[in-house]
């Protein structure tokens, strides 16, 4: 064949794979930022789309707002917005440089003196900080080597709540893992690890049997036991050996099979009809990445 000067289009799925109707339903549902995310996750797409769509949710105090994360709405900076855009940027590589130097920055003012993130969206002033707001956001930072000031102080409030937890609650020890996974102190990270997962066995805060468990979302501030792969989202995670080969295969069966007609999963908790709209892309992207990260086809 003559050569154009064309590149080909990569191939694509079969029509009825979980990717093919999962991009159907992203192209038909989701805002710009979720599009460019799938595009860049599974259609190797480029970052910088994803970057610049970002933007328009960010503030001028380095925080974001304008209903990134949809159950919130209202364009003030908060730590959930934020700490939405630092996954965003974490997951395309662009974690670094000035503006996280920013971003750093606001969440240091809206930390408490311990360093520790307010859990709700519009703290009094006073409110204490949690491990549920401040280990998943201080993980990311350490494994994209970010350092900062405040970042010592709320390193060192992550590992007090990971060794010894407030409450034995599994949003706590899922936050806990999102820090251990990249805490610069390796030893120390999996020794509390270890412990962490004797503590959710004994207090059955996994759901180890797919038919022994509420398939309906949980309702605002409900908590519910999670599925095996949402303590540990890729192989890699100090939580992956917590679980057997047959407990976490069960729990991606579980996964794979949420996956609805319209090809999209589940909104992660309710709300209105707009909001659970709006969650939902974000929710096959996370989904289709944990299958993919664990071996699973997608198509």
């Amino acid at each position: 064949m003559a050569e154009t000067g064309v590149h080909p289009l990569p191939p694509m799925p079969t029509a009825r794979s979980p990717l093919a109707r999962a991009e159907q339903f992203v192209r038909l549902t989701a805002r710009v930022l979720d599009q460019h995310l799938f595009a860049y996750h599974f259609r190797d797409g480029d970052p910088a789309p994803v970057q610049t769509a970002l933007d328009a949710y960010r503030n001028p105090d380095g925080g974001y707002g304008h209903a990134l994360e949809p159950l919130l709405r209202g364009p003030d900076s908060q730590v959930p917005h934020t700490a939405r855009a630092l996954r965003v940027l974490d997951a395309v590589g662009r974690c670094d440089g000035p503006r996280i130097e920013h971003t750093c920055r606001y969440l240091a003012s809206v930390s408490a003196p311990d360093g520790a993130l307010p859990a709700s969206a519009r703290p009094a002033p006073g409110t204490p900080g949690a491990l549920t707001a401040t280990g998943p956001v201080v993980g990311l930072l350490h494994r994209n080597r970010v350092w900062h000031a405040w970042l010592f102080r709320a390193t060192e409030f992550c590992w007090r709540l990971s060794e010894s937890p407030r409450s034995i609650d599994p949003y706590e020890i899922q936050a806990a893992v999102a820090f251990l996974d990249s805490a610069p102190d390796r030893p120390r990270a999996e020794a509390t690890a270890d412990r962490l997962g004797r503590l959710l066995r004994e207090h059955l805060l996994a759901v180890l049997d797919p038919d022994d468990r509420d398939t309906a979302p949980p309702a605002p501030g409900e908590r519910r036991r999670l599925l095996p792969h949402e303590y540990a989202r890729v192989p890699g995670s100090c939580a992956r050996a917590w679980f057997t080969d047959a407990e976490m295969a069960r729990s991606l069966d579980v996964l794979a099979a949420a996956q609805e007609e319209d090809g999209g999963w589940p909104a992660p908790c309710a709300g209105p009809p707009s909001v659970v709209l709006e969650s939902r892309p974000a929710a096959a992207i996370s989904a289709l990445r944990t299958l993919r990260a664990y071996g699973r086809p997608i198509g």
